[in-house]
């Protein structure tokens, strides 16, 4: 929706934050750990369920507004439990080199 990934002559770029809407079938994992994360994070549950993996716990988001942070430093990854999960997301900065490459 926002973030430094729209053009830079796009209303909706930003290098101060991010806002991502994420639509998930049910099982879809990120598929590699997000190390050295360099940005804080706030995800919000819209609908579904959705793990929320860290190194020490998981947090699991079960009703629409349940919601995670986390900051610098924080090694994480993710699942979607149900069909159709939508989460929200905004990072602050927002900052280019977290896309998980694709599978070989």
């Amino acid at each position: 929706m926002l973030g430094h990934f729209r053009p830079p002559d796009d209303p909706r770029h930003s290098a101060a934050v991010e806002i991502k809407w994420g639509r998930h079938p049910k099982g879809d994992r990120r598929a590699k750990w997000v190390t050295g994360e360099e940005r804080t994070a706030l995800l919000v549950l819209i609908k579904g369920r959705f793990h929320m993996e860290f190194p020490d716990r998981t947090v699991i988001l079960t009703e629409p507004g349940d919601y995670v942070v986390w900051g610098r430093g924080v090694d994480h990854s993710w699942l979607a439990e149900e069909e159709d999960t939508v989460v929200l997301t905004v990072r602050w900065p927002s900052i280019a080199g977290y896309k998980v490459p694709p599978p070989e």
